[in-house]
Formats: structure tokens, sequence, C-alpha cells
């Protein structure tokens, strides 16, 4: 589990310093401001790999970069471009790019840092983190997915992209993974075993309702150019092949898809190695939303978390998930514990990029998320109608006129616009109708 994450003079701040909770952690915030790294760097320091990218070090002024040497015994050259010619390794590791972090197994917990050896463009360990035993996987919002199991490869991690993820993985002549389409075929014609009774029932619970239920159905084929049997899902509307699915619906499946096979292939390489399986997984999930209908966000990640029970009993399960979706974050106000869980929020103040964890509160709906300081809003309805309503309140308080946008500055002007921008059933009319009244009357 990853228990804290430090980052110095690389990604969008100078500093970020995050403690995450066991058990479920929550990330949103505007575009660019660095979800989707912190996910990337919670990878690397679980893993010691990068999932697509390493990070680089922010870009500083030529004469800060001194171009000195780091001890030899550290077998690096020129790390963060600063060095001490004492040897000091304290003194150079203190103004060098740096990730670290602090990681608990299930024997203990342990600091390690990483830092970026200019010299040979790359991040150096120092130590080397733990071997971790639990099964890490990353969902990312390309529709690739990432996964570490010491227990199969130790040294290394696999990395899918949409393609792999459906038709297999191979390196250097092996497989590592037969792909979405083989294995549930396989599993399919073997209805009695483990694998697909644990895939149906991860496929049901991530369906978005009882009335949307996905049942497997027979595989078939679908190409006379392609001889395999392609499966399919029956939906409340007919039967559809897996490769003709939607965007959503794929993403869907390759999420359970992945969920076991990881599982899976982790028990069996566990029972090679004649050791016990994990109880922990931790998963990575990029802008979880990804694709799916308001109607699935407001029950995705509940489901995501219950799926862990599927898997085994006893499992432990560590999130960090991104979002922007105010539906996802109203879906957890029935089963968030603020003993457990935690909700961080990236803003930009002054220029600067900041990171923080934020009290959970619950908002009661959309609207209310909209609204509140983790999105923002000062209107839950369109821009145009944020400035009419705005304008309107100005009017109404007997505010200075001449601030607002020349279109907006009398009675009328501000009505006709509110006409334009607003329906008939909002809430704000009545207020505006019978302040307007009282005002015009001279009341």
């Amino acid at each position: 589990m990853l228990k804290e994450l430090h980052l110095q003079q690389v990604g969008p701040s100078d500093h970020f310093d995050v403690e995450f909770t066991d058990r479920l952690n929550i990330f949103t915030g505007d575009n660019g401001l660095g979800k989707s790294f912190l996910l990337d760097v919670a990878w690397w320091l679980l893993t010691t790999k990068w999932a697509e990218q390493p990070a680089f070090p922010q870009r500083r002024q030529e004469e800060e970069i001194i171009g000195e040497s780091i001890p030899s015994q550290y077998g690096s050259r020129d790390i963060g471009g600063v060095v001490n010619p004492e040897g000091d390794l304290e003194a150079i590791i203190k103004k060098a790019p740096k990730i670290a972090g602090i990681i608990s197994s299930q024997e203990n917990i342990r600091e390690y840092h990483s830092y970026f050896d200019f010299s040979e463009q790359q991040w150096r360990n120092f130590p080397m983190p733990p071997l971790l035993k639990e099964v890490v996987i990353y969902v990312r919002v390309d529709g690739g997915f990432s996964v570490y199991d010491a227990a199969r490869k130790r040294d290394n991690a696999y990395n899918f992209n949409p393609d792999t993820l459906w038709n297999g993985l191979k390196s250097n002549g092996k497989v590592l993974c037969n792909g979405l389409i083989q294995d549930w075929v396989t599993w399919q014609n073997q209805p009695n075993k483990y694998p697909f009774q644990l895939f149906a029932n991860v496929v049901k619970k991530l369906a978005p309702h009882p009335d949307e239920s996905i049942e497997i159905g027979e595989p078939t084929r679908i190409s006379v150019e392609d001889v395999r049997d392609i499966p399919t899902v029956n939906l409340s509307y007919g039967n559809v092949p897996v490769t003709q699915a939607s965007a959503g619906m794929k993403r869907i499946l390759g999420l359970a898809y992945l969920l076991v096979w990881a599982w899976y292939e982790h028990k069996k390489a566990s029972e090679l190695r004649q050791q016990k399986p994990t109880n922990q997984i931790v998963l990575l999930i990029d802008e979880i939303e990804s694709h799916l209908h308001p109607r699935w966000q407001r029950v995705i990640l509940p489901a995501i978390l219950d799926v862990a029970s599927e898997l085994q009993s006893t499992m432990k399960v560590q999130a960090l998930v991104t979002t922007h979706s105010p539906l996802v974050l109203a879906s957890l106000e029935p089963n968030f514990n603020e003993e457990e869980d935690r909700l961080f929020l990236f803003q930009l103040e002054n220029r600067e990029v900041t990171l923080n964890e934020i009290p959970w509160s619950k908002q009661g709906d959309t609207v209310g998320w909209l609204t509140s300081e983790t999105f923002g809003l000062k209107q839950a309805r369109s821009q145009e109608a944020e400035i009419a309503i705005e304008a309107a309140e100005a009017w109404m308080r007997n505010s200075d006129m001449n601030e607002l946008p020349e279109n907006l500055r009398s009675h009328t002007q501000i009505h006709q616009e509110l006409q334009r921008v607003l329906p008939g059933h909002d809430p704000f009319w009545p207020r505006w109708i019978v302040t307007s009244e009282k005002r015009n009357s001279g009341v």
C-alpha cells in the first residue's frame, strides 16, 4: 500500500506532499493540474516502472545548473545537476529533483527516494523499494491497463494497449496474456470452472442498473476473415458481439476482464511458487467516468470496490481514483468513511498548483456538488445563464450596474437575457418576478 508521496521539482508544482489512506483516495480538480501525473508517479513508486513516458523534472534556469557529480559509490555522475565536492550525498539530494514515498508491505513499512540522474536521463532509487506482494492495477484513461504482480514477473510489469488487451500480449516469443477474446471463450467453454464463474459475477456487478443488466451470451463467428469465436453480451435490446459494443461497454468489460485475469494468474503463479496469494490489491483509476453515461457514473466506483469481495472475501483494496464527475462523488455519499477515505482537490492559486485534502461533506445532488468547493461553479447552469443571474441579483441588490456587461445594465436587458437562457420552470424565476414587481411598483 502507498502511504505517502512527496515530489520536489517535478510535475506542475515545486512541492507535492500527499498522505494516502489505505482504502479510497479521490482526486479531482481542473484539467492540466496533475491528476493523471500523480497516478503515473504513484505507479512508479509502487513498481519502479513507468507505464508510459517517465516524468521529467522541471526545467531550471541555466545558471542554477552547476553540472556537478554525485559520489561514485552511488553509481551516478550527475543527479539533479548539483554536487557537493566533499561527497556529501545528503547535501546533493537535498537540491535534486525527487520522488519520494513510504510504502507498506505485508511485512514492514519502508521509505525510499528516487532522484533524477541528468547525465543518464533516468530516475534512480536510494535504496531500492521493497518487493511488493500486492497486485497493482493501473486503469489508464486512454483505454490501456498496466498490471504489476511480483508473483508472476518480479522485474517488470504488463502494459496493455486496447489492442493487446483484447487480442493478447506477447514478448520474446512468450505469451504473457491470451487477451480478452480468447480467455473469455476458453473460460466459457469450461462453465463450471472458477474463472468463468468469477468473470460472470464481476460483469454482473459492474452493470449500471438491474434494468440494464449485462449477461454473457454465446460466442459467435462474425467474419469470414476472422476464424475466432467472438464473445457476446445479452443486453436489453439484443445480443451484441463485444467487438461491436460501445466505448463505455468496452471499458467496463475490459476492466472486468483485467481484474479477473490479474487475480486468476496471480493465484496460478502463487501455486507454482508454493506461496500464499496476496490479500491486497492497489487500484489506480484515471477518470473513472470516462465514456460512461450518468446512469453508470453513479454506480461504477461503489461497484468496483464491491467486486473485490468477489475475488476473495478477505481482500483489501487501496484505490487512487481521479474524476471530474459530480455523480461519481455523489455515489459515494452513502459509503464514504471519513476515517478510511479521503478527498483531494487540485487547485490553481496565484499561478501555483496546490493539492490539498478537503473535508468530506455531503452535497445531496449533482447541483450541490457542482457548486461546492470541489468543482467551484457559481451556478449549475450554462455560463450565459450564470452571468445573467449574477446581473439579476446585482439589480435586485441595487448594486452599481456600471460594473456589469453593457448588455445587462437595465431591468429590461436582464429580463430579456433571462428569457433567452433560462427555461420557464427554472427555480430562479419566482424570486426574480416577485422582486421585479415590487421594484417596478415602488414597494
